[in-house]
């Protein structure tokens, strides 16, 4: 009946809600809500809980080990699932909800969907304080909770029920909106979360959603034309956005009609196949000659999908004065950076809408540079990642995962040095199979979003594997969720790759004219007594299988067991803090040095970096 009604708790309507909402994948829908992941406290067990084992068949909840691990397996999974699906996270009120914090503004880096349902204080206040409440003495509707503002792009506090009917569509809006994406956070009062509203009982209908597709505006796709169509020099910047659009095939086929060379970003990288003859590398700062040798003489610069953050523009000295950018994003914000002519609007269709520009190819002897540019540079990483080449390093285990990976295989990390010489040297196989965490850059990531990426792998090809590379310092930072994958049977296989502490900041700190202090684990001044840490010992304290190795010959055979393995492996092995490290193509990348110091070193490259400065594009 159309006045129906269904007395419901605050909780019991927001999961009946979410376990309504569908999308139509590749003629087949499925819920857009993966499930959740949580943490139980005394903030949210008790309601939102009741209502959530009531769920546990059509949305299953998967055990957190740290709250800010369960945000980035969440993460992991949005991206995995192109932001076509998502999960939920609920913690408690109080240091749960906030351990939250960070995983949210990596999901607000990155535009992934990620909804936080957490505890909040009692709307009532006849119990404050309570435990764990934070107390502003001029401002007491002031908590905790309130700090996600920051991070989140849909936040709201439920002080009432009925405020449900228009809170969770408004959040769901958000999370599937392709130009505001990003996460959204319901802060649910303790007591508010077990009052009753009679809602309409259509409200929890089967709905299925659409990710919308803007199409560009007329006249900015005539301007774009227009300035291609007259390009000495065209390139393709190819960002995420490429494979969130679903774009791939046609940035190949838009290439190829046009014969422009492409270059992938980090959050880019797997939008081309390795070997495709356009396909010039990754650009900047941790990109390759041969991807920066066209950036810096492109005339005219098609970025498509990316937010052109300081990694891919070398702080904005990548490119020529005078380039002029074309941005098509489906997001103004994106689409319009350094007065950039704008094409607002979906990649695939924008590229499509492009259409063939009157016949225009780019010059050949355009086109052969780039090419000629690229050779050289397979070359150099050929060379570096060679195994046996100098002492064990990130680039040779590199070489020995792709070698021995499946094409449809995933690999995950984050944050130090690993980025950089995944993004300088992986050799795609299969589009959209590369996660490089660097939106955030956030330690930690890795073990937990392969974890997130794995329960979404598992849902559409089980029999690939999920391959997280992580380091030391990230291990140590956040490691737990090895447990979690063996025991919700998601199995992975993380690479530690030990260099003794924080290898490519104590490069970074040495680059800039500093002694090495408080990074590597033997220049810490307040550690008297430095050792290494069993992390094979550790991780098979948690149910692994792990195994330390010392040769690149042993880790390649350790690596083949894990593949035949049933359960999360662990493979651990020490590389050099010093050595192999991909020297070739860097793009200037700004960081603030001390402008006086005592040090003569520190000075000389103060003034290096001031000589850098001199080609850095000023907004315009």
């Amino acid at each position: 009946m159309a006045n129906e009604i269904v007395k419901l708790t605050t909780t019991q309507a927001i999961v009946r809600f979410l376990a309504a909402q569908y999308i139509e994948i590749d003629g087949e829908e499925v819920r857009i809500c993966g499930g959740g992941f949580g943490i139980f406290g005394h903030g949210n067990v008790t309601c939102l809980g009741e209502a959530l084992w009531d769920a546990r068949d059509v949305l299953p909840l998967y055990r957190g080990q740290n709250e800010q691990g369960m945000g980035f397996a969440a993460a992991g999974y949005a991206k995995q699932w192109l932001r076509r699906r998502f999960m939920f996270c609920t913690a408690s009120a109080g240091p749960g909800t906030a351990n939250l914090l960070t995983s949210a503004a990596l999901a607000h880096a990155n535009r992934l969907p990620l909804l936080m349902l957490c505890g909040d204080t009692y709307v009532t206040r006849l119990p404050d304080p309570v435990l764990q409440q934070l107390e502003h003495f001029g401002d007491p509707t002031l908590g905790v909770n309130d700090a996600f503002r920051a991070v989140t792009r849909f936040w709201d506090r439920i002080t009432h029920p009925a405020q449900v009917l228009q809170s969770l569509p408004a959040a769901l809006a958000t999370m599937l909106d392709p130009a505001d994406c990003g996460p959204a956070f319901i802060g649910l009062p303790q007591d508010v979360q077990g009052w009753t509203y009679d809602y309409p009982a259509r409200f929890f209908d089967k709905r299925v959603h659409r990710i919308r597709r803007q199409a560009a505006d007329a006249g900015e796709l005539a301007q774009a034309r227009d300035l291609l169509r007259g390009a000495a020099r065209p390139m393709i910047i190819a960002g995420g956005g490429v494979q969130y659009s679903g774009a791939t095939e046609e940035l190949t086929r838009f290439a190829e009609a046009h014969d422009i060379p492409v270059v992938e970003t980090i959050a880019g990288r797997a939008n081309l196949l390795q070997h495709h003859p356009l396909n010039i590398g990754p650009v900047g700062v941790t990109g390759s000659d041969s991807a920066n040798a066209i950036a810096e003489r492109a005339d005219v610069i098609l970025a498509v999908g990316t937010r052109l953050q300081d990694f891919t523009t070398g702080s904005w000295t990548a490119f020529a004065p005078d380039a002029r950018i074309i941005g098509v994003n489906v997001a103004r914000h994106d689409a319009a950076k350094h007065l950039s002519l704008p094409v607002v609007g979906d990649a695939r269709l924008a590229l499509a809408a492009l259409g063939d520009l009157d016949g225009y190819r780019a010059p050949s002897d355009w086109v052969d540079f780039a090419r000629d540019a690229r050779a050289e540079w397979i070359v150099y990483t050929d060379a570096v990642t060679r195994p046996g080449n100098g002492p064990n390093s990130y680039a040779q285990a590199i070489r020995v995962v792709n070698d021995l990976c499946h094409p449809r295989d995933r690999i995950v990390a984050a944050a130090g040095g690993l980025p950089a010489e995944i993004t300088a040297h992986w050799q795609t196989k299969a589009i959209g199979t590369v996660d490089v965490e660097f939106g955030f850059s956030c330690m930690g990531y890795e073990i937990a979003g392969g974890w997130g990426a794995r329960i979404a792998q598992a849902e559409r090809e089980p029999e690939r594997e999920t391959i997280v590379l992580t380091g030391d310092g990230s291990y140590l930072l956040m490691n737990s969720d090895i447990y979690s994958s063996v025991l919700t049977g998601k199995k992975l296989i993380v690479c530690v790759l030990d260099n003794g502490g924080f290898a490519v900041i104590n490069k970074l700190q040495n680059n800039t004219g500093l002694e090495s202090f408080n990074n590597l684990i033997a220049d810490c001044p307040t550690v008297p007594d430095p050792f290494t840490v069993d992390f094979a010992a550790h991780a098979a304290a948690m149910g692994a299988r792990a195994e330390t190795v010392g040769t690149m010959a042993e880790f390649a055979e350790t690596f083949k067991r894990a593949q035949t393995a049933d359960r999360t492996c662990v493979i651990v092995m020490k590389v050099d803090a010093y050595e192999g490290w991909t020297t070739q193509g860097h793009a200037w990348w700004e960081v603030g040095t001390p402008h006086a110091t005592e040090h003569p070193k520190v000075a000389a490259a103060h003034g290096e970096v001031e000589t850098g400065r001199a080609r850095q594009r000023k907004g315009i």
